[in-house]
Order: C-alpha cells, then sequence, then structure tokens
C-alpha cells in the first residue's frame, strides 16, 4: 500500500514544519486574552478565518497518514533534550524502539489525533464555536498523550499540572459545557 513513499524529514521535523504550525490554527482560533482593555474574546467571525481552522483540520488529518510512514524520530545526530538524570525527553532509539514494541499504541495515538481534525471539519461546517473551544481541548489532550508517550515521558507532571489549567479555564469559558 505504501509502495514507493520514503520520509523526506523526521518525525520531530513533520511535528515543528507541520503538525505544530496547523494544529495552531484550532488552538489559537478561540480563547479569551488579557489586555490593557481586559478580556478579550478570540473566535472566528469570518469566512477566511474559519476557512483558516479548516486548513488546520485538513492539514492534520493527512498528516496523520505521514505519522504512518516508517521514518527517523529525530534528524540524524539530534538526540534531544536527554541530559541529566531525569532527562525529560527520551532519545529516538528510545522512542523507536517503544514504538516498535507496540504498534498498536502508536497507531491508536495517529488515530487519535486524526479524529479530533476530523471532528473539527465537521465543527467548520456548523460555525460552532463552542465545540471547536472543546475540541482544542481534545487536540490538546491528543498530542499530549503521545508526547508523555513516547517524547518527554520524564516530564508528566509539567503536563499535567498543564492540562488542569487548560481545564480549569475551558470550565470558566462561557458557552461551553
Amino acid at each position: 500500500l505504501l509502495g514507493d513513499l520514503k520520509p523526506v524529514v523526521s518525525v520531530k521535523e513533520l511535528m515543528e514544519n507541520e503538525i505544530d504550525p496547523f494544529a495552531d490554527n484550532i488552538f489559537d482560533a478561540v480563547g479569551t486574552d488579557v489586555s490593557a482593555k481586559g478580556l478579550v474574546e478570540r473566535a472566528p467571525k469570518t469566512d477566511v478565518d474559519w476557512a483558516k481552522v479548516r486548513t488546520g483540520a485538513v492539514v492534520l488529518a493527512e498528516a496523520a497518514n505521514l505519522l504512518k510512514i516508517p521514518r527517523p524520530f529525530a534528524p540524524p545526530g539530534v538526540l534531544n533534550n536527554r541530559s541529566g538524570p531525569n532527562a525529560p525527553e527520551l532519545s529516538p532509539d528510545a522512542i523507536r524502539a517503544k514504538v516498535e514494541a507496540d504498534k498498536t499504541l502508536w497507531n491508536s495515538h495517529v488515530e487519535d489525533l486524526r479524529a479530533v481534525a476530523i471532528e473539527v471539519l465537521d465543527i467548520v461546517k456548523r460555525k460552532d464555536t463552542a465545540a471547536l473551544f472543546a475540541a482544542g481541548g481534545k487536540l490538546d489532550e491528543a498530542c499530549e498523550s503521545c508526547h508523555l508517550e513516547y517524547w518527554y515521558p520524564g516530564d508528566r507532571k509539567f503536563h499535567e499540572d498543564r492540562e488542569k489549567k487548560f481545564l480549569e479555564e475551558q470550565q470558566r469559558q462561557p458557552g461551553t459545557k
């Protein structure tokens, strides 16, 4: 099925150059900013705003396919932040070993990313701001659960605290459940 597909970049580079920037189209679409004028609500209002969110969702849904193509986890010579006794990031070899030991878990994380992206595509059709905010939380959960499994499992406490703060903010947002 994969034929002659040959990866050009590592997973790390795919994340840095495609997945993360386009996930920001979703993450940054809805929220509250604090400014000198007080709280400023952010939400897509125009067709152009919604198109940007849709672009992010399309790229993420298709990027899931790219994550299933075997490729290096980091560029040659990049060992991630592995210094010290409790280094937060696993080495590319350690990540590869974890993936190869349980490909079903890797594919499950990839499918979680795809599922949220597909959900966002539907949300864009309905132009449902509250649902988009909730989907941003699901996207954050999908990304972080994979990263905490494969990239920086030694850094769980920081990310658990971050997720808790995000959920608290989500509960304070008007129009969300």
